[in-house]
């Protein structure tokens, strides 16, 4: 994949498309993910966000401890229900494929508490 220079700097709480990795195999495949670090102390001085996965959920699916349902798709631009998954990730901007929208209110709330819990801050 052919990288480009970065035009634009994210932000905490910016949901994106990238590129995701899979783990077992040398393949991408296109899914959102939700920019935690702040643009303000790390994203814009090094072109770089600290991301967490999203993904798709299903009925009677085996959540983990810290995986948050999205309640409110319509400010995130997803298209069908989805949790935010702690799998965490630092990406170069300019893998970013395009911006999809915001997470806010309770879903934002629901991170900030994981994020807690999960980095024991």
């Amino acid at each position: 994949m052919k990288m480009k220079k970065p035009t634009k700097t994210y932000d905490h709480y910016e949901i994106v498309r990238v590129p995701f990795p899979f783990t077992d195999v040398n393949t991408t495949k296109v899914r959102p993910a939700l920019i935690l670090s702040s643009a303000k102390y790390f994203n814009a001085k090094v072109g770089m966000s600290i991301m967490a996965m999203i993904t798709s959920v299903k009925e009677n699916q085996i959540l983990w401890p810290t995986d948050i349902i999205i309640e409110n798709l319509h400010s995130t631009g997803l298209s069908s229900p989805s949790i935010i998954r702690f799998k965490l990730f630092t990406l170069d901007h300019r893998l970013i494929l395009g911006h999809l929208g915001y997470l806010q209110g309770k879903d934002l709330d629901g991170v900030q508490q994981k994020l807690k819990t999960v980095l024991v801050l």
